[in-house]
């Protein structure tokens, strides 16, 4: 008889997967952790029943979080990333010419049970020199942080439990406040056709943060209903606008292969389904 992990996001619909090996269940200081084995997905982590990462499409997600808001910049010396324990965004991140990455992360036993069965998702990147890995409250952290960065990724689980004091707009104005003049944030805003309510309310509290804010979208099969949308902000670029040639050519030289992200993908990231637009400029009216 098949062993299913059923996912609880939703309340009347869900997806499966078959647990071909249980290799981890407990409980950290503060979510449910399992890790099991699927015959299709590989590896999977799943935080208080639902699915964060699996070894099969994890690249996706992970590059367009790390390269878009990089290679928008095109000069990034510091980046800071609010979550992402699996290592999955600080290994895209090192792979361009950054001076220091530091990685905040709440829950230091998700970190240990990811470089533990899931290494391939780090790769290395918590050993790399340039990476620091700060064990923390990210709130906590950008409300006492001093220091700028070119870049801040959020990649955080979803607004609940852990993970819902970074959906704030005061967490979003303390971020424009550490960031550099031409710096950019990214944020996870969950999946629309499902989670309407994640980018209207991003699109509310960025809205009198950054001068430029919005959203792209990504396919990652795992995450179930369609489009993922990423949002941005910026008070600096809008990251919105067609590539120029000199930035197709920084991205197509920049020396390392992707298996998701290239420009075109940069660039069609933007434009959004109607649905999408539609939310994103209802939530500016109502806030208006």
């Amino acid at each position: 008889m098949t062993d299913w992990f059923r996912e609880n996001l939703y309340p009347s619909v869900a997806q499966n997967l078959a647990r071909r090996t249980l290799l981890y269940e407990g409980d950290t200081d503060f979510q449910h952790v399992e890790i099991f084995e699927n015959a299709a997905m590989g590896r999977v982590m799943a935080l208080d029943g639902i699915v964060q990462t699996t070894e099969k499409d994890e690249f996706i997600y992970h590059e367009m979080m790390a390269h878009v808001p990089l290679f928008a910049h095109g000069n990034v010396r510091r980046v800071l990333i609010i979550g992402g324990g699996d290592g999955g965004v600080l290994r895209e991140v090192l792979r361009h010419p950054v001076d220091q990455v530091t990685m905040v992360d709440i829950d230091g036993q998700v970190i240990e049970l990811s470089k533990e069965f899931l290494p391939s998702l780090s790769a290395g990147a918590f050993d790399d020199p340039r990476a620091e890995i700060v064990v923390g409250d990210g709130v906590q952290f950008v409300a006492d942080c001093d220091e700028r960065f070119d870049v801040a990724i959020i990649d955080s689980t979803d607004p609940v439990g852990p993970g819902e004091g970074l959906f704030t707009k005061s967490f979003y104005r303390r971020c424009a406040a550490i960031l550099e003049d031409q710096g950019i944030v990214v944020t996870q805003n969950g999946v629309p056709y499902f989670q309407a309510e994640e980018l209207v309310r991003t699109s509310q509290r960025f809205d009198g943060v950054f001068a430029h804010f919005g959203f792209y979208v990504v396919a990652v099969p795992t995450y179930y209903g369609g489009f993922m949308t990423l949002g941005w902000g910026s008070n600096a670029r809008d990251l919105s606008q067609r590539l120029t040639p000199s930035e197709v050519a920084r991205i197509e030289q920049a020396g390392f292969k992707t298996r998701y992200y290239n420009a075109a993908i940069h660039e069609g990231a933007f434009a959004l389904p109607q649905y999408i637009r539609d939310l994103a400029a209802e939530a500016r009216h109502d806030n208006s």
